[in-house]
């Protein structure tokens, strides 16, 4: 058995792990896209290092655009195989590809504009994939849930279990049989925070030979937990009462925007929130909420006993949720203060950008970030304090506090991180770290080596290890 490291490595986006059996059997583990950098993800995002017709199977972890963004490219490119998930993760899968085709076929259109104007040719530029793409990756999901077995093939067997990180995550486990042997596998994928609102919390993998563990945080301490509901309680009272600013939230579609909404919703009910608009701005994120009702059997207990008591824990008197464009166009208008909530988190691409064009120089408005932003993105370059930034061809001062909650976060900090990791120190026999930035995985490599672990790798895009 080996394995190719084809995103994901040494880079936090692209996540793509490729695993070949003796027998030749294929399994693609995620099929993420490349983000940050726009030039460099664009490059990255069109090809694939390996042939897409010769994947086997698919097993995604969850619903992030990093983790599956290139699934309907797969597809398209001949990719037959069966697309193994969660029942969360398939139906959030569809909403944020088809999302994504969108912006695909939109670029598309862009390029073409851009080559007609500066070079007098009509090109027809081919998007990355389209919406007929992503419904025929659709119809090669099978779904399975947390902790049940599910025999791949023969010789491969895979379990979920719930990652705790978004909606439907889970880490892969793998038993793999060859010439008689068998070797266990496990892939963290995203793990996600212990005491989260919404999601119940990560539960450990069974003691595997072999480990696949992200890194994002690996570095890094996250603020303490029981403060963030406090903590954020102040910024809104500050940005919105005190200076009668709007409070600006760039935040992900999928799992933070439904976070911030329910603990909104818990101020609300605790008559804490002042008596000020809150605007869900996003047509994703209205339907990511709606697969989020779907799906209950995902809940902690906490958000269990709390909808008996509302039984719709993402809406409350003075919220709304804006779809049509002219309607976001308006929020840019009002003078009041309020709250907007828009995509994308990394405030990279999406609605977000014109709330921050609008906002950013005003010394009364506080835009808010709530998340792990890539380098290069606007929402990087806000939180290393910049003077000033180029939104839609215009110098704009950034006069707005700039504010920042890690303890937000989806992803486990390096404490967090080796707590789920812990139960593998004495039978894992490699540890291969990906989904991080290469200095952060340094430090966390030195960490896990103190700790007791052996023989840990951090691979660069393309390195094959074989797993004896």
């Amino acid at each position: 058995m080996k394995i190719k490291f084809c995103g994901a490595a040494r880079e936090v986006t692209g996540s793509a792990h490729l695993i070949t059996l003796d027998d030749g059997y294929t399994i693609l583990l995620d099929c993420g896209m490349f983000q940050g950098n726009e030039k460099e993800s664009k490059v990255s995002n069109e090809s694939f290092p390996f042939d897409p017709e010769k994947i086997d199977c698919l097993i995604l972890s969850h619903a992030h655009i990093d983790h599956c963004g290139r699934i309907p490219k797969l597809v398209k490119e001949g990719f037959i195989g069966n697309i193994v998930s969660t029942p969360a993760t398939r139906d959030l899968a569809l909403i944020m590809l088809l999302d994504s085709a969108k912006i695909q076929e939109f670029d598309a259109k862009y390029e073409e504009k851009l080559i007609l104007k500066k070079k007098k040719l009509h090109v027809e530029v081919e998007p990355l994939y389209n919406a007929e793409d992503v419904y025929t990756a659709l119809s090669q999901f099978i779904t399975v849930p947390y902790e049940r077995k599910y025999r791949i093939n023969e010789n491969v067997v895979l379990q979920f279990r719930d990652a705790g990180h978004i909606l439907g995550s889970a880490s892969v486990f793998l038993e793999i049989t060859e010439n008689g042997k068998t070797k266990t596998l496990g892939f963290t994928a995203d793990i996600g925070r212990p005491s989260r609102p919404i999601l119940r919390d990560p539960v450990q993998m069974a003691e595997v030979d072999y480990l696949l563990c992200e890194s994002t945080y690996g570095a890094r301490h996250h603020e303490s937990l029981p403060n963030e509901y406090e903590r954020l309680l102040s910024i809104i009272k500050k940005t919105c009462v005190d200076q009668s600013g709007k409070l600006i939230i760039p935040a992900f579609s999928l799992g933070r925007t439904q976070e911030i909404v329910y603990m909104l919703d818990r101020m609300h009910n605790s008559k804490l929130l002042p008596k000020i608009p809150v605007f869900v701005d996003s047509p994703l994120s209205v339907n990511a909420t709606r697969i989020f009702r779907l799906h209950p059997e995902c809940y902690d207990e906490e958000l269990r006993e709390y909808i008996l008591f509302d039984p719709d824990p993402y809406g409350f008197n003075g919220l709304k949720y804006v779809t049509e464009t002219e309607d976001s166009k308006l929020l840019n208008e009002i003078k009041v203060p309020c709250i907007i909530i828009s995509a994308s988190g990394m405030a990279n691409a999406g609605r977000i950008r014109h709330h921050i064009f609008n906002s950013i120089d005003h010394h009364n408005n506080t835009i808010l970030i709530v998340g792990y932003c890539a380098p290069g993105t606007l929402g990087a370059i806000l939180k290393e304090g910049i003077e000033d930034v180029l939104l839609f061809g215009e110098r704009k001062m950034v006069r707005a506090s700039i504010e920042v909650m890690d303890s937000f976060s989806a992803h486990a900090d390096q404490k967090e991180l080796y707590d789920f990791i812990e139960n593998q120190k004495s039978s894992c026999k490699s540890v291969f770290l990906v989904h991080g930035q290469y200095d952060s995985q340094l430090i966390f490599k030195d960490f896990l080596l103190e700790k007791g672990f052996r023989n840990i790798e951090i691979p660069t895009f393309g390195e094959e290890f074989h797993l004896p």
